[in-house]
């Protein structure tokens, strides 16, 4: 009888563990459903994170990150965006360009003619993250023969109620040799994987691609000289040309710098002709690629002086003018209750837009439309880039203005360009007030 209960009480406790396991097996079905539902929905909601913060026309940039970055020293922000666009946290425009934004400039297509001053990336280390954020355009530099310190600091500063920056950096950068070096490895390393995802051979594809290493986008490199150069002496924008001009899409030769006392040739037209002579010269000499070259004027010259100018450069085919470089004056009227205005350095931001224009504006008018001009001073909007075209800017150029917006910027002109124009090409715009 004791081993008829036992195995009967053996017999209930096989059944209640039987139980007590359908029971657990019920119960962890939910549990899984519900751990798998969380994974899913953290994992989707995650990514959507990542492509709208990684977005350039996300909102984020303009009125969240960008405005907290302006609480920073403006250097020390600055070289803080230089570093997350070279190792590529910076935010990527997906969105091909309208075709009426295509244009083509010295032979070479664009997908857009919005492009990026110098003086944002001097050295060279950024250049993919910067185009990532939609410029047809990226201008490096000024970079000179020699590494330089520039001035002390600070010499970089906001005029926030007026959308304005001064600085007096003094052309630092890291010399010619070594921001070569940087271009030059870029290049190669960007052929080097086309060629591994298209099969074809690194020579045939760096004897027909841009010097960007893009198709559709131009990579240019503004040349300047040394502080320790003489006033009269065009040596180092000679060398300069000579040592980064084969991976240039075209080469800007600065004379007209507002913070080395010794540019003179944006001042002494002498000194001017004999700089144009000497670096267009030197450029024909190089013995396979050519680039355009390309001067860049100062706001502050009158009417005499860019008539001088534009003589030079179509005696000497200059194949481009930027109009302009920042200015010392200070605009009637600008809103400036912290009287930041007063450190002394070039003005760029809104307070220039309508010095560029002017500038832009004769400048097409005394070349006849014979030589593409880039307009760059205080374009901050797709009707100021509008107003640009139709003055005669076959490109232009913003800078100051992603300072107070965020690297977004080029995006918002372009996506506003696209409206205004209405169906029209950017192209068939240029120069449009000296044809009325």
């Amino acid at each position: 009888m004791f081993r008829i209960c036992a195995r009967t009480g053996g017999l209930r406790a096989l059944h209640g563990a039987a139980a007590s396991r359908g029971f657990g097996t019920k119960a962890a079905a939910p549990s899984r459903l519900r751990n798998v539902v969380w994974a899913t929905s953290v994992a989707v909601l995650g990514g959507l994170g990542y492509v709208y913060v990684t977005d350039t026309r996300a909102g984020v940039h303009k009125y969240v990150a960008t405005p907290l970055i302006r609480l920073m020293d403006p250097e020390d922000a600055h070289n803080l965006s230089i570093w997350c666009l070279k190792h590529g946290l910076g935010p990527v425009d997906r969105t091909d360009d309208a075709d009426v934004l295509n244009i083509e400039l010295w032979g070479k297509q664009m997908s857009n003619p919005v492009g990026l001053a110098a003086g944002f990336d001097k050295n060279g280390e950024a250049i993919d993250g910067l185009f990532n954020l939609g410029f047809g355009a990226v201008e490096v530099g000024s970079i000179t023969p020699h590494e330089q310190a520039g001035n002390p600091r600070p010499r970089l500063f906001r005029v926030d109620e007026s959308r304005a920056v001064i600085n007096r950096m003094g052309l630092n950068n890291d010399g010619a040799q070594v921001c070569g070096d940087r271009i030059k490895s870029r290049f190669w390393r960007m052929l080097a994987a086309q060629s591994r995802r298209q099969g074809e051979t690194v020579a045939s594809l760096a004897a027909g691609v841009n010097r960007s290493a893009r198709g559709d986008r131009l990579l240019g490199v503004n040349v300047s000289k040394s502080k320790a150069s003489a006033p009269e002496s065009y040596s180092d924008y000679v060398d300069g040309l000579n040592e980064l001009g084969a991976y240039a899409d075209y080469v800007v030769i600065n004379v007209s710098c507002p913070n080395v006392k010794n540019i003179r040739a944006g001042a002494d037209v002498a000194v001017l002709e004999s700089t144009i002579a000497a670096v267009v010269r030197a450029r024909n000499q190089m013995p396979d690629y050519r680039p355009p070259i390309v001067l860049k004027i100062g706001p502050d010259n009158d009417h005499d002086q860019r008539r001088l100018i534009a003589q030079l450069a179509i005696d000497y085919r200059v194949d481009g003018i930027i109009a302009t470089n920042t200015t010392l004056s200070r605009p009637h009227g600008m809103d400036d209750p912290n009287e930041v205005a007063l450190q002394t350095g070039g003005l760029s931001g809104e307070p220039l837009r309508k010095m560029a224009l002017e500038t832009t504006r004769d400048m097409y008018r005394l070349t006849k439309g014979r030589i593409p001009i880039i307009g760059c001073g205080g374009i901050s909007t797709a009707e100021d880039a509008l107003q640009f075209a139709k003055a005669g800017a076959s490109m232009v150029q913003i800078y100051s203005s992603m300072t107070y917006d965020g690297p977004g910027k080029v995006c918002e002109i372009k996506d506003g360009l696209v409206d205004l124009l209405k169906g029209r090409k950017w192209s068939d715009i240029v120069g449009e007030d000296a044809r009325s």
